[in-house]
């Protein structure tokens, strides 16, 4: 008899997912036997089906299909080597059905019929609804232009003919649309670090971990984000090499507790400051790499300096404070951070002394006011310490990377934007109410902006609404119909940003059609994932319904060229067949479901290393520049020519702490990619909503484990169960982000959405999101 997923079942897998036993391996990692198959009865079909969501990996998943339903998911189970790891899947992709066949799913489009974000709505036919979007659309076009069409930020289908692309080929053969640049996730890792080293994600692949001596993970929680699938698989690997893993975040994450020799409980905004301190020590005790710092780089001493900058202004001297008069000691850190200055003395010389070593960041501490400095200060150190360019060392300034060589282009052509203006993507809500008036120093390229934004396509997408800083603000904001003319959404559920839609429609799942999927990391893999069940209700694919728009505005057969969507799929891959050697035709992918290309290990930079006349670093100077004069001539308080420690606002010196003495976190948590998933019963089971505070802190409040808190600020309050616990520091509350905005009369959240008590203030250089600098005040409720 087949076993069928059960909630006891899943449960039971998800206690044994979050246990932080080493010996049972990395987190969302299993031995799955391809015995399952040998249980199979007759009227079941195998299916081959992918995750496409927002997490960033892309696991292979097989659904055991019965009279029309999925029984039982399992996980990839093709031969597992060190070359090309299995692709197994974590709780969230496990627990599809969960979502696939709840009974609050989206099933029939709708029009809205009270005000903006009200949720009331009224059905309606496919028809109507194709015709609404069309006329707004060419109302919008006609009285504003294309400048004021924006297609919203969301990645929660990430499917090789999504509705994004489709949105994107539409706008483009009508002349293009608003586009942004940077993401909510890694606006300042991928803006800072080309003044740095000329290219914006570049890092050595996670499977050279295994060459690492010792790794030092700066707010980076890959057992629970799972940002590459195998990411946990690597560090698990490294670990029984022998390596040393070092966690510094202000939590004792599941990634800490089940890889960490090491926990350092910094205050959040405060990793540069613990980053200059090391440099310090570095430098103190003359442990720095001077021949890979004479030969590779400029800006670090006054000898090398570039020509035209006035004495003083390089890294060595800000370090040794011969400009300032505060030598940026393991003392005056401490101070900040909140670590003892021999703690960050020891790690100093560790990573110094340690050869090769590697310090990898998550996207955590570049999402807070100074997050461009932590990357440039990453790198500086993985440059004082000759570990860029070097198998088992890294760039110091994000998460593993590798550049895809596969010759294939997963995803629908989608033309040219027309429109050469773009935004910061985190200020689409100014390009709303001053879009006319923003300027380059507002972010904005090839600007300025013709119009205000007047109309948003929101396809797969929570990012209107619930993803967003400042909900209170942002509410107002798509609340007042004089300046949004019209919002069309489409999603599974009706999501709080679906609430603030004129139109919203009900779209298929991944499950429910055929789609490619693709991994973000720059691994070497596609997955093709086959329909295994009908969708509920009148669901349907985003291209299909962007077609009848495409029709109605007389530009239907140039949009689809006469090709559904499985049309064009099978056309990407009969060009990956043509261009990439050894990629299975069509009717072969639908049986494996999966295209594996052994990869070779990626060393960022080497090239530039190891042959640097040749190759240079594509910055100005063709080096590595620790001292940057396109950023000092910016002449910007918060944007130095080298980086420096610059406190937060909203960190623990502000003078507003006294009011609202708590600084709180948004972590990702396993049970959700972002919000998806939020609306999973067995999810919420297996990980509910709750804060993490400190006994201490919770001490003086009254609070005990278990009671219910309202945490706010000047912006916003929630409401949220407490979790006391030692794994975070003092000081520090941690709200895990995602949860779907759900607030009382009063407005304030009663699931606890971060996002009512986060700040739109972008950070200086990138005009990234900042959701990490918070201050807050908790109150028993």
């Amino acid at each position: 008899m087949m076993h069928q997923i059960t909630r006891r079942n899943f449960l039971k897998l998800s206690g044994t997912v979050a246990s932080a036993a080493i010996l049972m391996g990395p987190i969302g990692y299993f031995s799955l036997k391809s015995t399952a198959f040998a249980q199979v009865d007759d009227g079941t079909r195998i299916v081959p089906v992918v995750c496409n969501h927002n997490c960033g990996g892309r696991c292979q998943l097989k659904a055991y299909v019965r009279n029309g339903k999925i029984t039982r998911l399992i996980t990839d189970d093709s031969p597992d080597t060190e070359k090309m790891p299995q692709l197994r899947a974590c709780l969230r992709g496990r627990s599809t059905t969960n979502r696939l066949t709840h009974p609050d799913r989206l099933k029939y489009p709708m029009k809205r019929v009270g005000k903006r974000g009200e949720g009331k709505f009224q059905r309606i036919s496919w028809d109507e609804a194709t015709s609404l979007i069309a006329q707004n659309l060419k109302d919008v076009l006609n009285k504003y232009g294309n400048d004021a069409v924006y297609i919203q930020y969301g990645t929660g289908d990430r499917g090789a003919v999504s509705g994004r692309f489709s949105a994107f080929r539409l706008m483009n053969l009508l002349g293009g649309y608003l586009s942004y640049y940077g993401s909510y996730s890694s606006a300042c890792a991928a803006y800072a670090a080309p003044f740095i080293l000329g290219s914006a994600a570049d890092n050595n692949s996670y499977d050279t971990l295994v060459h690492s001596k010792l790794i030092i993970l700066n707010g980076f929680n890959s057992a629970e984000t799972i940002f590459e699938t195998n990411s946990n698989y690597w560090l698990a690997k490294a670990k029984a090499a022998g390596a040393k893993i070092v966690v510094i975040d202000p939590r004792y994450s599941e990634t800490a507790a089940t890889f960490a020799d090491q926990w350092i409980p910094l205050k959040p905004t405060t990793d540069t400051a613990l980053f200059v301190a090391m440099a310090y020590v570095i430098i103190q005790e003359n442990l720095q790499d001077q021949v890979f710092l004479d030969k590779y780089c400029i800006g670090f001493d006054e000898a090398h300096m570039p020509e035209g900058v006035p004495a003083g202004n390089s890294f060595k001297s800000y370090v040794l404070g011969e400009g300032d008069g505060q030598p940026k000691t393991p003392e005056w850190a401490e101070a900040i951070t909140g670590i003892d200055a021999l703690t960050i003395r020891q790690l100093a010389i560790d990573y110094a002394t340690t050869k090769p070593a590697q310090l990898m960041q998550g996207l955590g501490p570049q999402r807070h006011a100074q997050g461009e400095l932590s990357v440039r200060m990453g790198a500086v150190l993985a440059a004082m310490t000759g570990n860029i360019g070097k198998l088992g060392g890294g760039s110091g300034t994000g998460e593993g990377y590798r550049n895809n060589s596969l010759k294939i282009k997963p995803i629908l052509p989608i033309g040219t934007n027309a429109v050469k203006t773009s935004i910061p993507v985190f200020l689409w809500t100014d390009a709303i109410v001053r879009g006319t008036e923003m300027t380059a120093a507002d972010g904005v390229k090839n600007g300025p902006l013709k119009s205000n934004i007047k109309f948003i396509w929101n396809l797969a997408s929570n990012t209107l609404i619930n993803q967003h800083s400042d909900i209170n603000k942002t509410k107002k904001i798509l609340q007042d119909e004089n300046l949004v003319q019209f919002i069309v959404a489409s999603d599974h559920f009706i999501t709080p940003s679906l609430k603030f839609a004129d139109v919203i429609l009900p779209s298929d799942h991944a499950f429910e059609r055929d789609d490619l999927g693709y991994p973000w990391s720059g691994d070497q893999y596609v997955l093709l994932g086959s329909k295994a069940v009908e969708a509920p209700g009148e669901c349907k694919r985003d291209y299909w319904w962007i077609s009848q728009v495409a029709e109605k505005l007389g530009m239907g057969a140039k949009f689809t060229e006469g090709k559904s969507d499985v049309d064009w799929l099978k056309e990407i891959v009969a060009d990956a067949q043509k261009n990439e050697p050894g990629f299975p035709a069509w009717e072969e992918l639908k049986q494996t479901g999966c295209f594996k290309k052994e990869a070779n290990l990626h060393v960022a930079y080497a090239k530039e290393i190891s042959d640097r006349e040749r190759y240079p670093f594509k910055t100005p100077s063709g080096k590595i520049e620790i001292f940057s004069k396109t950023l000092h001539a910016m002449n910007h308080p918060e944007i130095p020519g080298v980086p420096k420690y610059i406190a937060a606002w909203e960190g623990p010196s502000d003078p507003l702490i006294e009011k609202y003495p708590l600084q709180c976190i948004g972590p990702h948590i396993k049970r959700r990619t972002h919000s998806i998933f939020d609306e999973t019963p067995w999810l919420e089971e297996a990980e509910g909503q709750t804060m993490w505070m400190h006994p201490d802190d919770a001490a003086g409040r009254g609070i005990g484990d278990g009671c219910k808190a309202k945490v706010f600020n000047d912006r916003g309050a929630l409401v949220i169960p407490v979790r006391l616990t030692q794994r975070i520091r003092p000081g520090v509350v941690a709200i895990p982000q995602g949860a779907w905005y759900t607030p009382n009369a009063e407005g304030v959240c009663q699931r606890g959405c971060i996002n009512i008590l986060t700040s739109q203030r972008p950070t200086p250089l990138a005009h990234g999101n900042a959701q990490h600098t918070i201050l807050v005040q908790v109150a028993k409720q």
